[in-house]
């Protein structure tokens, strides 16, 4: 059966790191799954990555980054190159106005470099906070908390805050993580939620965080069913994971 809600910041805060050591162990994989080589190209996956897939991101990148490998190249860019170059991603013509953007600000005022400050990253046409995290973490080594969908949807089924705003959200969480595994719980809980805690039907049955979990039950507590929902290129050590291996099927598809 699941805990209830943590009744004191104390037992929060500890459930909160519970979790996050139980994330540790079943997503020793975890990491930012955008392409790159330097902050630049992550600044510009990272744009270019909203309202998509990563997975699309990564195809789009590598002749992206062979045309325009500097920020000079962006802010000089033929701008309907650029957009067709990255039209799969959407939203290509708002992304070409950042990146193209992006570019000037980092030639005029960061010599053409990509800052390593939340608040001169922040400032930069395309790179809201979430980005700015991401940017920060991955690029920089500085712990931020990235709040994207995933990440907001699963902290508050974990009971870990009530917060909607992503800002609010991740005040809330950094203050029960400690600050150097905030990059990395960004990452599990990512994850997580891309491999077994959906957004419509979790796999509650097949998850190793079933009694630390207050919404525990939102998906099948059956793990025959439960097991076949779970997602990734890891989804047999998931199972084994969670205890329930032996119910997968023989052909289970990443």
């Amino acid at each position: 059966m699941a805990e209830s809600k943590a009744s004191t910041p104390l037992a929060l805060k500890r459930r909160a790191r519970r979790v996050n050591r139980v994330l540790a162990e079943t997503h020793p994989d975890a990491h930012c799954e955008l392409d790159f080589t330097n902050p630049l190209e992550l600044t510009v996956a990272t744009i270019l990555s909203a309202q998509t897939t990563d997975v699309r991101v990564n195809l789009t990148t590598p002749a992206l980054f062979a045309r325009y490998p500097t920020a000079a190249d962006y802010a000089g860019a033929d701008r309907a190159e650029l957009e067709e170059m990255i039209r799969s991603t959407g939203f290509y013509r708002n992304k070409a106005n950042s990146l193209i953007g992006l570019g000037h600000a980092l030639v005029t005022e960061h010599d053409g470099e990509v800052p390593g400050k939340l608040d001169q990253l922040v400032k930069l046409p395309g790179v809201g906070r979430k980005t700015a995290n991401v940017i920060l973490g991955d690029a920089f080594g500085v712990p931020g908390i990235t709040v994207d969908t995933h990440f907001g949807r699963l902290v508050r089924r974990w009971g870990l805050t009530r917060e909607e705003d992503p800002v609010k959200v991740e005040h809330a969480v950094g203050a029960l993580i400690e600050k150097r595994e905030w990059t990395m719980f960004s990452h599990r809980t990512i994850f997580h939620g891309r491999r077994v805690c959906h957004s419509r039907k979790p796999a509650c049955g097949a998850c190793t965080l079933a009694k630390l979990c207050p919404s525990y039950g939102e998906g099948p507590k059956d793990p025959s069913v439960a097991v076949k929902l779970l997602k990734g290129p890891r989804v047999p050590e998931l199972a084994e994971a969670a205890g329930v291996a032996d119910l997968l099927p023989e052909e289970t598809p990443a």
